[in-house]
């Protein structure tokens, strides 16, 4: 079965400024990080379920599960839940980044 992945705003502008604070630094390695990361994202479309659930996924009280990519120590994780025949990237975080966690009092999620 083939999911459709969709990107939240979220996710997508994550990785544009992950995009631009690296195409600073490393113009061509940007690049290619770039477009290897929507080709992972892609490949969602098949067996998301191989991805473990992200560490926060119970404190959440949903199904997050995430894709590692890349290589250490530029390790980005692609947060994502799975709804019926859609894969939805909701986060898009550098491994180093504190994990998700309640928003606020109101213990509303924060993704």
């Amino acid at each position: 079965m083939a999911f459709r992945v969709l990107v939240d705003p979220i996710a997508l502008a994550e990785a544009e400024d992950s995009f631009r604070w690296m195409r600073r630094r490393a113009p061509q390695e940007a690049a290619r990080w770039f477009v290897n990361l929507w080709r992972a994202i892609e490949s969602l479309q098949v067996m998301p379920t191989r991805c473990s659930l992200a560490p926060e996924a119970l404190a959440l009280r949903r199904s997050v599960r995430q894709l590692l990519f890349g290589k250490a120590p530029h390790v980005y994780r692609v947060l994502f839940v799975i709804v019926n025949d859609e894969v939805r990237v909701l986060r898009i975080r550098h491994g180093a980044r504190k994990g998700l966690g309640w928003h606020d009092a109101g213990q509303t999620p924060q993704l």
